[in-house]
């Protein structure tokens, strides 16, 4: 995150904000733009992401199920919009510490013993590590003592659109991205990885949102795509996982969403063949 608030610093906020008294590596200064940057940054992020989906991959033909909500995108905008500023306050807390050198972030590819070889691996690895994290926060989210508190409002939208994506309570939203944070504390990446990961994780969220079945045919039995996450939001107890079906197996969640979306309605159906 230092690449960006560096970048933010040298465009904008020293020559247009701060005086010069006001050394760019203090620590209050570097909080305030964090903060700036990952709300700003976020609700752009989410915005763009979720616009394009909903206007080029979107069936909207979905809107006509009888679970689809009057003017729910606008709901699910209000939502996210709500919510981003507060998950934001422990993710920079967190961003704070990688920019004040606590992380396992690193700048040279060099750095690295096997070079981008290395980087590879760490890509795969990360998507592992957090793709475990999230099925098990994701299941605990849904105990009977904690469901109604925080992850309730994520199932509002029992047939999402790509504006659900980020549609999270505060402390959901926050527990569900806490894996991507707590990697770089616990195993070294490279920081423009690291961004890279940010920007694909946040559009993979918006992808299993947007009701579009594009998973190739070979990998649907491996991959939690938009059919498997439909499911979810549908039947609330099956397909925790984020990126594949591995965990939803090991922990006896999976639900074939062929057989289960066939079955329950058909709007469906042409989607699944």
């Amino acid at each position: 995150m230092d690449i960006l608030l560096d970048y933010t610093d040298q465009l904008f906020f020293t020559p247009y904000i701060y005086p010069d008294t006001w050394k760019k590596d203090e620590p209050l200064r570097q909080l305030i733009n964090l903060y700036l940057i990952t709300n700003i940054g976020g609700a752009l992020l989410y915005l763009s992401c979720a616009t394009a989906s909903y206007f080029l991959l979107f069936d909207h033909k979905l809107k006509k199920h009888p679970l689809y909500i009057k003017d729910q995108v606008k709901l699910e905008i209000q939502y996210t919009l709500w919510s981003v500023p507060w998950i934001s306050l422990p993710t920079v807390a967190l961003f704070f510490l990688e920019v004040r050198g606590y992380s396992k972030l690193y700048d040279q590819v060099e750095q690295s013993p096997l070079g981008w070889m290395k980087e590879l691996a760490n890509f795969v690895f990360f998507v592992l590590f957090t793709d475990m994290l999230i099925y098990w926060i994701h299941r605990f989210l849904h105990h009977r003592t904690i469901y109604k508190h925080f992850h309730k409002p994520h199932h509002t939208w029992k047939v999402p659109t790509p504006f659900a994506s980020h549609a999270f309570h505060p402390v959901d939203g926050f527990l569900q991205s806490a894996p991507y944070h707590i990697y770089v504390f616990l195993f070294p990446l490279h920081k423009m990885t690291y961004l890279g990961l940010y920007v694909i994780v946040n559009m993979w969220s918006t992808s299993i949102h947007d009701g579009l079945f594009l998973v190739p045919k070979v990998l649907k039995p491996v991959v939690n795509g938009a059919a498997n996450h439909t499911v979810h939001h549908l039947y609330f107890d099956f397909n925790y996982g984020q990126y594949f079906t591995l965990w939803d197996r090991i922990g006896g969640s999976y639900l074939d969403p062929s057989t289960k979306l066939l079955d329950e309605n058909s709007i469906w159906k042409n989607k699944l063949k």
